[in-house]
């Protein structure tokens, strides 16, 4: 899971913020590295084709890691195409291997997700998701804060093909990763397609899971739009302070927050687990809300934000277990892209409604709201908490009589 997560996470800067510093970098026009944000649209879409993923294998590797195998390999050459072209007069080939390496590494992920989902026992998948995430945290680290210091001392196209040659390392990884051998792949593209609903839909509580996926992280998230500008503005911190405060520690912060939420998850189970890391995730938010009001404490920011991520960490692999346990089988991939979409609802949309509310109320009762925001989420879980421990006991088997 670990080295998986790695691989997962590794393309997603190289095609974003990477690339945007690398354009920077060569004076390309600030108007025209804004249209690259476009390229990041797969990630948002990626369920439209994920029945793909479920239906097809396109070699024969086993169902899931022919997906990885092929992406990996493909994700490796298009960064060692993107290593050779110049900014200067191949902007349109880059802004499409831009997108190639975006609509690779979603797909990668849409298959990492249902492996994740389809080997991990119940017992495993709080510590597996914990692995995973911090994987994936790590990978962001290197493609991003790594690939910079090494673009801006070793050069912008070395530096691409050094992140070529990571990613196929990742080949070896996939090949010796056990698979679920019973093969419960739909038969048809049709089934592919609407079997997932119908499975899902056939349980009498799935519209009130579907609530709890979309507002479980709805506070955390809220808090979260706008972190960065508060410590800012609100606060008075410098860029620097909060570079090396909030995205340094408070990554660490997250990864021991995801690795303790996992270990405790196997003694608590789900449904106490998730009701646990959900009041620590509201309640460490108003660490910022006494930020707010004291003022430019440094001490107090690296509490606030050490104690909000440790939260947010334990919560995440509480979450993404929720999610591995909502899925069959058979629709693994469609499933988890679908209910990964609805959970990332809060984080679209939160951030100009975050804005109006700082505007309406200020700083110090922003984040006691955002403690509020948490709390239907928190409600919707107590009562699908029979729901919830179903969830972590299943096994994954076939959830409706049609197989």
């Amino acid at each position: 899971m670990l080295p998986l997560g790695f691989a997962s996470g590794l393309p997603l800067p190289l095609s974003s913020s990477t690339l945007q510093a690398w354009l920077t970098v060569e004076n390309i026009s600030i108007i025209t590295i804004g249209w690259f944000a476009l390229t990041g649209l797969p990630y948002t879409l990626k369920f439209l084709w994920a029945p793909l993923v479920d239906r097809f294998v396109p070699i024969p590797v086993g169902r899931r890691r022919a997906w990885l195998l092929l992406t990996q390999t493909m994700l490796a050459l298009v960064l060692a195409g993107l290593a050779q072209l110049d900014p200067h007069n191949n902007l349109l080939m880059i802004a499409g291997f831009a997108l190639m390496i975006a609509f690779l590494s979603a797909t990668q992920d849409i298959a990492f997700d249902a492996l994740r989902t389809d080997i991990l026992k119940p017992e495993e998948r709080g510590l597996g998701a914990a692995l995973s995430v911090t994987g994936y945290r790590l990978a962001m680290l290197v493609a991003g804060a790594g690939a910079l210091i090494l673009g801006d001392h070793w050069g912008w196209s070395n530096t691409f093909l050094l992140m070529a040659g990571i990613m196929a390392t990742s080949l070896i990884v996939t090949l010796a990763t056990p698979e679920q051998p019973t093969d419960y792949a739909p038969r048809t593209l049709s089934e592919a397609v609407f079997g997932p609903l119908r499975a899902f839909f056939s349980r009498p509580e799935a519209w009130g899971l579907i609530v709890l996926v979309v507002l479980y992280k709805l506070g955390d998230a809220f808090a979260g739009s706008l972190t960065t500008a508060f410590l800012i503005r609100g606060a008075g911190f410098t860029p620097t302070d909060v570079g090396v405060v909030n995205k340094g520690f408070g990554l660490v912060a997250t990864l021991v927050g995801a690795l303790a939420g996992g270990l405790w998850l196997m003694r608590l189970g789900l449904y106490r687990s998730l009701m646990l890391f959900g009041i620590l995730q509201a309640v460490t938010n108003l660490g910022f809300f006494a930020l707010s009001v004291v003022g430019h404490n440094y001490l107090l920011m690296v509490a606030a934000v050490g104690l909000e991520n440790l939260a947010g960490g334990m919560g995440t692999a509480a979450f993404v277990a929720l999610l591995m346990g909502l899925c069959d089988i058979r629709y693994s991939a469609t499933q988890f892209a679908l209910l990964s979409a609805l959970a990332s609802l809060g984080r679209v949309f939160l951030g100009p409604v975050a804005g109006g509310v700082v505007a309406w109320m200020d700083w110090p009762l922003f984040f006691v709201s955002t403690v509020l925001v948490a709390l239907p989420g928190l409600w919707v879980l107590y009562r699908m908490r029979t729901a919830v421990d179903q969830a972590h006991k299943n096994n994954h088997a076939p959830q409706d009589a049609a197989v």
